[in-house]
């Protein structure tokens, strides 16, 4: 650490850190991506330096290499407000392909410029839509059939075609049902389309000419060709995790070239040990000291391999993150969720175990665990290598080596760098060469000596001395050389010093009021220019956290920040900023607040019950604190709510808080009932007292012209919403759970600004009367207002993209003007009493989810029709349904249908094409008498039929189910799945527990990849199927109470079984050979009354953990030759 410290101090000279800080802040100190420099010990020269910089850029790929190309250390870094722009027929692909690519960019929180048909179109492309294309990364151009036609997207492609020439905009074509060869050569259609421009006296020559030569150089760009050969969704995927892997290699600001020395040998060494080929389960630990890059070779790993894997999850911050949720069971919910592509739901850290343990064990993931400090996080996150699917690999950053140790993970150290690597790295940084001027050597030799290795301070003192006179390296030189013992905290607030104001607070408020609720506010307090300015020097970074952009500060920057603020003064109560719990009690009990103040944040370290050692606390300490702009009281994941409590106040805080400055207020269970008049904070920006006592916060409107979020969470007294017509910035409103409350105030309609609006579980019982203009509301929750009785009228809130009603079970009806929401794309309601949606089809162009479960009078399915991007219905424990409206065809996008338990006796007749439908619950429909044909749905991964106590037969087209994961039949009344062997490539899991009828289990030889088998209480089921010895990864088998006599005769190879269950099959009188199963963990053969021995091959079940003999008729468990294999 001494030597970090000595390395650090060379910058005491410049008065120039601004940029050490910035360089330490990127996403886990991005500057230390010289951490990918090697290792090796060499005094090349500087042609060697030259060589092996060559050889290093060689080494990566095609993509980092233009990634690298299109920026150096010495231009400007390019802004780009769109990452994607579209260019696209509308007639041919705008309702169909290019809707689907779009919206799933957008899901993947990739930002995409799509000219909208509302757009005014004339002969030229408007100004808005060339600053859209010259702002832009990528462009997606979408070849049709009638693209050439349009002179609208002939002179957008030949802008695309001029930006990626002047400013690197990288093209993607992509060619939709027509040939890339008729591009190139404009033939075909396109041929005809150049015939009729250059017949058109409107088009000159020359701009022919210009599209032309564009259709030719972007035909000849390697794209993606569909014509129908391919599913659509894979390709689409395909393309999106390319634009974000380059998106996120670009943020992390990889693409400057003095971040790649040794890149590729850190990458190999790490996957030497990851052994990517391998189909086992592997953990590894990158550990080493902070700031050297651990966090930054974990992120390139992730965006280079993710797209290997069937699902990934990369989980930042880990450490501090866990002192806001302590039972990390928000941290498994963004994992889970992220690996599964839908949001799923834990209610704890125990719960989030049973789903880390069951839900993942058949996925091949790569999981990323940034910042792992303690057991219980790797317990939580990553407790077995049983939980995850076979060629699963686990990455784990950390600073204690021996944590990785003691849970026997393979480890990785980032080291140092050696002086050639180290010369090379400040050297790109100082002067964009690989090597110094030879005038500049000696000194160059000198700071790199200083630096002792660290990429950290290489990389800023490059930056801080670039393009500076030889003299003032001298002059840092020698003050290094007179200050060798300065320390680190003092270096960086000369830096902090040239900052300005403004950027200042920025930077400061980040530091010392940590938690991602504070850092997602920021934004809303402080203009997007100085955000910018500190990200662009790298003292701030943008990071995704569970789909929620946040600003991020590394911890070194942090404690940077928290010393900056300690050394203003001894005395708390004259610092600016107050962030430890121990010296804000301080200055309240003992009133020695100043206007020095601008924030307060308190907040209980985990477990500890503070509040009690504290008294009474005047409120008036309060009043000093004149240039108050934060006050943070929170109880962080509401865990310690008896510290809250026990804070008593000898008055109104509020009464004594100075409010003219103060920009940010939430205080977690605030003590008081009312909110006092005198309190008047018109600068106020977001405001949240969410578990407090306040019955109403003010009598008539109160003017906040700045307000953006009112949450009001859990106040289970408020009676009635306040008067919000002088807050016309609202964006966000949160009164969920607030159960008193039961009238909404009509001041709503001023709100134009209004984003989401969250009611849920309150007594009202109607949103709004009339047309009410919210023209910016996209989100509105209502769900389990037990008390509203009807929708509003939505023609005032056309763009409106999720509407919740769960659970409001006084709703009986869908209020007709929902026609009105083009843009909808979540309806939920579920558990209402709703008998019919609609009559008519509803044009409803973007709904993507349909939640209708638990409608019990619903009694028919409404015509589908009109919501043609249909991904999600639910229409489960609908117990009056009773049929399937045949709309359901023209659902072209289905990915998910679930009508569990309702009283459908057929899905559909005929032939359906459902091509993107992949799971398919239709358990406990008892009146279900027949399975549908699957000919028109190929792509289906899991059906579940269980309990469909009807269903006596499987249709013969399941043969076309190639992608078939999951069959459940269990509770059936079939007595024969098929005759032949079906050919089922993917099929993992088989259920038929109980089918009483079953008489023999079906031929599975073409299923080889099952892994999952269960026959169990199949009472007349009485054979064993020789094509089990098939089955290379089967992992379980259960046929416990079954009649089979015997399992299978001599040596059957299932290398992957693991659990075998044969409890009470009486009939069984003897043990296979087990020597094919060397990997059985667990063996049940309880209650088998006909088995009186052991077979001698146990012996070689060097893995298994529980053997179950109860009940048998064994007289000899095993002779003394075979107990030498229970000591090993």
């Amino acid at each position: 650490m001494g030597q970090i410290i000595a390395a650090l101090g060379i910058i005491a000279a410049l008065g120039i850190i601004g940029t050490l800080v910035g360089i330490i802040g990127t996403l886990g100190i991005i500057a230390t991506l010289g951490i990918i420099a090697t290792q090796r010990h060499s005094s090349s020269t500087n042609s060697e330096v030259t060589k092996k910089r060559e050889r290093d850029n060689s080494s990566c790929s095609e993509e980092d290499q233009k990634i690298i190309s299109s920026s150096s250390p010495s231009s400007s870094t390019p802004r780009w407000k769109h990452d994607v722009f579209l260019s696209f027929c509308g007639k041919d692909t705008r309702r169909s392909f290019t809707d689907h690519l779009y919206s799933y960019l957008k899901w993947k929180g990739i930002l995409v410029f799509r000219d909208d048909e509302s757009l005014e179109r004339g002969t030229y492309i408007s100004q808005e839509l060339m600053q859209a294309i010259q702002e832009s990364r990528y462009a997606i151009v979408i070849f049709s059939k009638n693209y050439a036609f349009s002179k609208w997207c002939l002179r957008e492609l030949a802008e695309i075609v001029e930006w990626e020439e002047k400013k690197n905009l990288t093209i993607i074509p992509i060619f939709y049902h027509v040939d890339p060869s008729d591009v190139r050569k404009q033939r075909g259609t396109f041929a005809e389309a150049f015939a009729a421009h250059e017949k058109d006296p409107m088009v000159d020559i020359e701009e022919s000419n210009t599209w032309r030569n564009a259709f030719t150089k972007v035909g000849y760009i390697k794209g993606e060709h569909i014509n129908g050969d391919r599913y659509e969704s894979p390709i689409i995927q395909q393309i999106s995790e390319k634009i974000l892997y380059n998106y996120k290699m670009l943020n992390i600001r990889i693409h400057e070239k003095q971040k790649i020395v040794g890149i590729d040998s850190r990458v190999g060494e790490i996957l030497t040990l990851l052994h990517m080929e391998s189909n086992d389960v592997r953990f590894l630990g990158i550990h080493g000291m902070g700031g050297v890059g651990k966090t930054t070779l974990a992120e390139i790993i992730y965006y280079r391999f993710s797209s290997q894997f069937e699902g990934s999850s990369f989980i930042s911050c880990i450490r501090e993150r866990s002192t806001t949720t302590p039972d990390l069971a928000p941290l498994q919910k963004q994992l889970l969720s992220m690996i599964m592509q839908q949001e799923i739901h834990i209610l704890d850290y125990r719960e989030g175990l049973m789903l880390m343990s069951t839900r993942l064990r058949n996925k091949k993931v790569l999981i990323i665990l940034d910042d792992v400090d303690c057991e219980k996080q790797l317990t939580a996150l990553a407790g077995d290598h049983n939980w995850f699917g076979p060629g699963s690999r686990v990455i784990m950053t950390c600073r204690d080596s021996h944590l990785l140790e003691r849970n026997k993970v393979n480890r990785y150290k980032v080291e140092p760098l050696h002086t050639t690597d180290a010369l090379e790295l400040f050297s790109l940084s100082a002067f964009d060469e690989t090597h110094p001027p030879e005038d500049y050597k000696d000194l160059s030799m000198d700071f790199v000596n200083y630096a002792g290795g660290l990429p950290l301070a290489l990389d800023v003192l490059g930056r801080s001395l670039c393009k500076k006179p030889i003299e003032i390296w001298k002059g840092a030189r020698n003050n290094l050389k007179a200050n060798p013992k300065t320390k680190i905290f003092d270096i960086l607030k000369i830096s902090f010093d040239g900052l300005e104001e403004s950027q200042k607070k920025l930077f400061l408020d980040v530091a010392c009021f940590s938690g991602q609720e504070i850092y997602v506010n920021f934004k809303k307090i402080y203009s997007a220019d100085v955000i910018e300015v500190l990200i662009d020097k790298s003292l701030l970074s943008k990071d995704d956290v569970y789909f929620k952009e946040r600003l991020t500060m590394h911890d070194l920057l942090k404690e940077m920040g928290r010393q900056i603020v300690r050394s203003e003064c001894q005395e708390p109560g004259r610092r600016s900023r107050l962030f430890h719990h121990e010296d804000v009690f301080h200055v309240l009990k003992n009133n020695t607040g100043t206007d020095a103040i601008e924030g307060i944040v308190l907040d209980f370290p985990l477990g500890g019950i503070l509040g009690a050692n504290h008294g009474e606390i005047n409120p008036a300490a309060f009043s000093k604190m004149r240039n108050l702009r934060l006050v943070y009281f929170c109880d962080f994941a509401y865990v310690n709510f008896y510290d809250f409590r026990h804070i008593k106040w000898s008055g109104n805080p509020l009464e004594y808080m100075p409010s003219d400055k103060l920009q940010f207020l939430r205080w977690f269970k605030y003590p008081s009932k009312s909110w006092p008049s005198s309190f008047q904070p018109k600068n106020l920006v977001v405001l949240k007292m969410p578990y407090s006592c306040i019955e109403q916060l003010w009598t008539e409107s109160m003017v906040l012209p700045n307000l953006k979020e009112l949450d009001l969470t859990s106040c289970e007294d408020l009676i009635e919403m306040p008067n919000l017509t002088n807050a016309p910035k609202l964006e966000k409103i949160d009164f969920s759970w607030c159960i008193s409350l039961c009238k909404f105030h009509s001041s709503i309609q001023m709100l134009k600004q209004l984003q989401e609006l969250n009611m849920c579980d309150t007594q009202i019982k109607q949103l709004w009367e009339g047309f009410v203009d919210l023209p910016n509301l996209k989100k509105l929750d209502l769900g389990s207002c037990r008390n509203l009785i009807e929708m509003p009228d939505w023609s005032g809130a056309p763009n409106l993209e999720k509407i919740d009603f769960l659970l409001c079970e006084s709703l009986c009806k869908v209020h007709p003007s929902i026609e009105k929401l083009k843009r909808l794309q979540i309806l939920n309601m579920f558990g209402t009493q709703i008998e019919q949606l609609w009559t008519e089809s509803m044009v409803l162009p973007n709904l993507k989810e349909l939640n209708l479960g638990g409608c019990e009078n619903l009694i028919e399915i409404s015509d589908l029709s009109g919501a043609p991007n249909l991904e999600k219905i639910n229409f489960s424990c609908c117990k009056k349904l009773s049929k399937v409206h045949q709309s359901i065809k023209v659902l072209k996008q289905l990915q998910e249908l679930n009508m569990y338990k309702t009283q459908i006796k057929q899905l559909w007749e005929g032939f359906v094409d459902l091509p993107n439908l992949k799971k398919l619950d239709l358990g406990s429909c008892r009146n279900l008498i027949e399975m549908p044909d699957w000919s028109g749905a190929p792509n289906l991964e899991e059906i579940d039929f269980s309990s469909c106590t009807s269903l006596c037969k499987v249709h013969p087209s399941i043969e076309k189910l190639k992608r078939l994961q999951i069959l459940n039949m269990s509770d059936t009344q079939i007595k024969q799945l098929w005759t032949e062997s079906m050919v089922l490539p993917n099929l993992k899991k088989l259920n038929l527990r109980n089918c009483k009828n079953l008489i023999e289990m079906p031929n599975l030889t073409n299923a080889p990849k099952l892994e999952k088998i269960d026959f169990s209480c199949c009472i007349s089921l009485c054979k064993f199927h020789s094509s089990i010895q098939m089955l290379k990864q089967l992992q379980e088998l259960n046929m416990c109470d079954t009649q089979i006599k015997q399992l299978w005769e001599g040596f059957v190879d299932l290398p992957n079984l693991k659990k075998l269950d044969l409890g009470s099959c009486r009939n069984l009188i003897e043990m296979p050979d087990w020597s094919g199963a060397p990997n059985l963990e667990e063996i049940d053969f309880s209650s088998c009354t006909s088995l009186c021995k052991v077979h001698p091959s146990i012996e070689k079940l060097k893995r298994l953990q529980i053997l179950n003999m109860s009940r048998t008729q064994i007289e000899q468990l095993w002779t003394e030759s075979m107990v030498s294999f229970l000591l090993i």
